[in-house]
């Protein structure tokens, strides 16, 4: 008796039809849709085939994908037809197969949709595969919304691709600060530890709310005077909490500037903490990120020669039209995106008559000349392969970056370098990338709970009042 053929899948098992955008998008989502079929059609191919050339990220993530699909199908033997078991290639994280499109096929799609267009190719594999398994889900997913829109109208199931997403809800993600409740103290002082460390108190408390710190997020109440501090060691229900420099206080200032709210001053304590390596600022336009940074980047490389140089960089994604190639440099092509950074050396640079950040003859002496010696401003796209040794890198519009590209830049650092990322999360201008699957919402959840790195989201903008009621209104 011949030997039987595998046995269908069972009906709770989907199908899902992958578009190009996806694969392009995450290379390894083929192996993200855990006991779900995958279901890869000829015109699907034929796009990767029409984009793999070029050194974009697109370009990358084709090739990556055509290599993926090579390998599985090299292994799969004479049987492809049947579905090539997944289980294996992903290392157990799915366990259903991957199919292919091996025949024809000649699904009458409505004549207001042009054959012609692989969208729409697509969706005609999708009507075929309706008709073939009437039992099970099939389902287009896309990041292409008029392609779901589409599929939709003609009586399809589609959806986004959600798996590159950390957070299905950006409230969830990581603020770095909490308050503590009113009766803390009440519950949390009985037998608490105090001692003096040089300028700063450390605090052992004990609680059941110690299980839910992490290392290095801040911790305040609003009595009079408030408490402020960060944590430093969790170890079940205890807790070390430590006071903080004070950086809203003139005598703390930091390159001429001044903390001017709660969320600056916690800011402030990552940036000159020179056990925090990797430090992750979030916040609307004008809460001031990218002048506090600075402030503390020139004092640790120019005052406190704790860093050799400062690096910035940020991802070119225009905001309006391109303005083509530019003339030049590495660096004097990244100047036209670099004007943020020109705004705060205006204001760090204080003239003459205000005495400079510290006044007198230093003042005089730190001049622009001076700290644009020490400012590099570099490009992405030239950063793989590098690695920066006592280095302060400073990574501008993080939120433009995919989480591959966040890796990339941050494993650039060597001995000695502090990495900073600056962003708003609600201002995405890379295609596909939302406020869920970037990469600087990404690192923030990756990071959190690390004994070298800190995190804050700044909630007050203290740029302008124009600028405040525009945020809120318009």
């Amino acid at each position: 008796m011949a030997p039987r053929k595998p046995a269908a899948p069972a009906a709770t098992s989907k199908l899902f039809v992958l578009d190009t955008n996806v694969l392009m998008h995450d290379p390894t989502s083929l192996f993200r849709f855990e006991e779900h079929d995958v279901y890869v059609p000829m015109m699907t191919l034929e796009e990767l085939d029409n984009n793999k050339k070029g050194m974009s990220e697109i370009a990358r993530n084709a090739r990556q994908v055509t290599r993926t699909l090579d390998d599985l199908v090299s292994h799969a033997g004479e049987h492809i037809e049947q579905g090539i078991p997944l289980t294996e290639p992903s290392k157990k994280l799915a366990t259903g197969r991957l199919f292919l499109q091996t025949e024809a096929i000649n699904t009458p799609l409505p004549p207001s949709l042009p054959s012609s267009k692989y969208d729409n190719q697509i969706l005609g594999v999708i009507l075929f595969l309706q008709l073939k398994f009437p039992g099970r889900g099939v389902i287009l997913v896309s990041k292409d919304i008029n392609m779901r829109i589409k599929a939709r109208a003609l009586g399809l199931l589609a959806e986004d691709y959600f798996n590159d997403k950390v957070l299905e809800d950006t409230d969830l993600l990581y603020a770095g600060s909490r308050e503590l409740p009113a009766n803390f103290w009440e519950t949390h002082g009985t037998g608490m530890e105090s001692w003096k460390k040089e300028t700063k108190t450390g605090y052992r408390i004990s609680g059941p709310l110690c299980r839910d710190f992490l290392l290095n997020e801040f911790v305040y109440d609003l009595n009079d005077p408030p408490f402020e501090a960060i944590v430093r060691e969790v170890s079940g229900k205890t807790a070390v909490l430590e006071t903080l420099v004070d950086y809203t206080h003139l005598k703390n200032a930091v390159w001429g500037i001044n903390a001017r709210n709660r969320e600056q001053n916690f800011a402030l304590n990552l940036l000159m903490d020179p056990e925090i390596d990797f430090v992750s600022l979030l916040g609307q336009a004008g809460t001031g990120k990218t002048l506090l940074t600075l402030a503390a980047a020139l004092t640790q490389v120019l005052d406190q020669k704790r860093y050799a140089e400062i690096i910035m960089t940020r991802v070119t994604v225009p905001v309006g039209e391109d303005i083509g190639f530019l003339p030049g440099t590495e660096e004097e092509k990244m100047t036209p995106w670099m004007g943020a950074l020109e705004d705060n050396l205006d204001v760090l640079n204080k003239n003459e008559d205000e005495g400079g950040p510290y006044g007198g003859d230093w003042g005089r002496a730190a001049t622009r000349d001076l700290i644009r010696s020490r400012i590099k401003v570099k490009s992405l796209n030239f950063m793989r392969g590098r690695t920066f040794i006592q280095k302060f890198l400073i990574i501008d519009e993080a939120q433009n970056l995919t989480p591959k590209q966040m890796k990339t830049l941050i494993t650039r650092a060597g001995p000695g370098t502090k990495v900073v990322c600056l962003g708003n999360i609600a201002q995405i201008d890379t295609p596909y990338l939302t406020e869920g699957s970037s990469g600087l919402t990404y690192v923030v959840d990756r990071m959190k709970g690390w004994p070298h790195a800190g995190h804050i989201t700044l909630q007050r903008g203290e740029r302008s009042r124009l600028a405040d009621f525009a945020s809120e209104v318009l």
